[in-house]
């Protein structure tokens, strides 16, 4: 029974999210930057990813130690609450100080720490959401967390709608649309906190130093990890800002800003899915059982629909790119690269997910520091030249450099054995979408009955080259 609950408020949760938060990317902040201009969202984009890089400083480890503890003994919420909420203060204090003073030496100028500020303020809220909701899921209380979780995308959307339409009276710029984000993210944190507060007997603000030290030292290899793969993933609008003029980095960051949005949104459907995978790899991995086939299982499911799609966007790239940018196409030759990095990202969430449940934290810091070097030296060699082109094209060669790494190291880890006819099929199913996607552009005059038909086409394919089957899908339903 309680199992069943728990499946159901697990859909309850991922269902909202699929409705609610894609409207943010592909429909809201498209919608800004046509308003505010490429320089002005670039500039945005720049220090959000600036504030991003550093972003592990507020957390530390806390949230997943809450999450865990909570879960296991409800009492301790009482215990811990006052302690963990003012660590979480004392790491935001921490974190504010070297952000800004890491901008001071990046020679940000006051309009730049002036944004940056506040979106300092925007990461802090939002990792205090999430350690308040840490308590909700450890409190099995799935349902309030899954409001929680939609609640400042909600807001967000509401007062950015506003904006653009004039609802209230003021013009939309990039500082507007920055406070907007304040709004939503400091009334989420107020319920949140509320919440938590509700179910707890006792709260005061105190500081436990030996309490704090022993989170701080067990989450401080996790903590490195989380760190080297944000600078990897997050390093390349920073890089436009660094290594161009002023004027051309900001609107070339801005370029890349629209490139990214689609990617953005699947990576969160991709993440849904791992963190489905998290608990069952544990289980699994904790009783000694043989993982191969649900690894290559889970990589058929997710992997499949990432080649249609990744292969899909870079034929239909320009056409994508105008309904995505509301009729704009200037990022069309950047989404195209980007795009093919989702085949790359959905198989480092596999496996990735599989050496975080097995606790290889040594081999994906390794894997993270090797994709730092890569993605910082081909932005060096390709960003002067090509510009956000340069950076997308360093950053898929860098996703699917690391993603063979994870794969080596699953690989020789859990002793796999190499399995020739899934290479095979997955070659044929590769050549197969790119046939289809080529002839697809010709059937019709209406690009978006073309685009459905390929989808179609590559589906049925799936199973014909023999990469998918109604047994395996059952055969990966089994494990849930």
């Amino acid at each position: 029974m309680q199992q069943k609950k728990f499946v159901k408020n697990i859909a309850f949760l991922i269902v909202l999210n699929l409705l609610i938060k894609p409207f943010w990317p592909l429909g809201i902040e498209p919608a800004v930057q046509n308003a505010v201009g490429n320089a002005s969202y670039g500039e945005y984009a720049i220090l959000f990813n600036f504030s991003f890089l550093l972003n592990i400083i507020l957390d530390f480890g806390v949230t997943q130690f809450n999450n865990k503890n909570i879960a296991q003994n409800n009492h301790l919420l009482t215990k811990h609450f006052s302690s963990l909420f003012s660590l979480k203060l004392a790491l935001g204090v921490v974190y504010f100080l070297v952000t800004l003073l890491l901008g001071w030496i990046m020679g940000y100028d006051f309009r730049y720490m002036k944004l940056l500020t506040i979106l300092a303020v925007n990461q802090f809220l939002i990792s205090m959401i999430l350690y308040l909701r840490s308590s909700l899921l450890g409190l099995h209380l799935f349902k309030t967390d899954s409001f929680v979780s939609v609640a400042d995308r909600v807001i967000m959307i509401f007062l950015c709608l506003g904006l653009l339409l004039r609802w209230f009276g003021i013009e939309i710029d990039i500082m507007t649309f920055v406070y907007t984000q304040t709004i939503g993210y400091l009334l989420t944190a107020i319920i949140a906190f509320a919440t938590v507060y509700y179910k707890t007997d006792h709260f005061t603000l105190k500081w436990n130093w030996p309490f704090s030290l022993m989170i701080l030292k067990q989450s401080f290899p996790f903590a490195i990890l989380v760190l080297l793969m944000t600078f990897y993933n997050r390093l390349d609008s920073v890089m436009l800002g660094y290594l161009l003029p002023a004027g051309v980095g900001a609107e070339q960051a801005g370029i890349y800003a629209k490139a990214f949005r689609l990617l953005e949104a699947g990576n969160m459907i991709a993440y849904l899915f791992s963190v489905q995978l998290i608990p069952v790899f544990s289980r699994m991995i904790k009783h000694k059982e043989n993982v191969e086939q649900l690894v290559k299982l889970s990589f058929i499911l997710l992997v499949t629909p990432a080649l249609v799609v990744s292969v899909g966007c870079f034929f239909y790239s320009s056409e994508l790119s105008a309904i995505i940018n509301h009729g704009v196409m200037d990022s069309a030759a950047e989404f195209s690269i980007l795009m093919l990095c989702f085949t790359a990202v959905s198989t480092t969430y596999i496996f990735g997910t599989l050496l975080t449940a097995n606790g290889n934290l040594k081999q994906l810091n390794t894997m993270a520091i090797i994709g730092i070097c890569i993605n910082l030296v081909l932005n060096f060699i390709l960003i002067p030249h090509y510009k956000a082109y340069g950076s997308a094209i360093s950053s898929l060669i860098t996703q699917f450099f690391t993603a063979g790494i994870q794969i080596y190291f699953a690989y020789k880890i859990f002793k796999f054995k190499v399995n020739v006819r899934l290479i095979l099929s997955v070659i044929v199913f590769i050549i197969g979408i790119i046939v289809f996607n080529m002839l697809s552009r010709s059937f019709t005059p209406n690009w978006m009955i073309n685009f459905a038909i390929m989808v179609v086409f590559c589906g049925i394919w799936a199973f014909v080259s023999g990469l998918l089957s109604i047994k395996s899908i059952f055969r990966f339903v089994k494990y849930k």
